[in-house]
């Protein structure tokens, strides 16, 4: 029996930091104790942008406007299970409070240059390097 492929969608938001510069918002994860970007599955029919965007709000707090879309990342996930999770970059629209909870515990604005030494997954990474190079 094949397993059914999970859906997932996120953002890298970003920030200007200067002329040249810009920062990226980071989640920590209490349950893997990592680092990651704001990403989680799609509910029934919802599609991958709009998932994209209440995932984002749903874990920091920010309500943000699509971007350009990223890189689509695909992994076999903890369970086994095959995982495409499609990303956009994303720009502030409105910043409510954020709320620690059992998924999300802290976020964090960081220079995307130091992203990499922050950030868990390789793919992460990548997406924020991608964003980099395009500036």
């Amino acid at each position: 029996m094949t397993e059914r492929l999970v859906e997932a969608a996120g953002g890298v938001v970003v920030r200007a930091a200067g002329p040249d510069a810009f920062e990226v918002l980071v989640v920590h994860r209490p349950r893997y104790d990592d680092w990651s970007l704001p990403k989680g599955k799609l509910d029934p029919s919802e599609s991958f942008e709009a998932a994209a965007l209440r995932e984002v709000e749903e874990e920091t707090g920010i309500r943000a406007q699509l971007g350009p879309e990223l890189a689509t990342i695909r992994y076999t996930d903890r369970r086994g299970r095959p995982k495409v999770v499609r990303y956009w970059q994303m720009t502030v629209v409105a910043a409510g409070p954020f709320e620690p909870n059992e998924e999300v515990d802290e976020i964090r604005w960081v220079p995307a240059g130091d992203a990499a030494g922050l950030l868990t997954y390789d793919a992460d990474r990548q997406l924020v390097a991608a964003i980099g190079a395009s500036r």
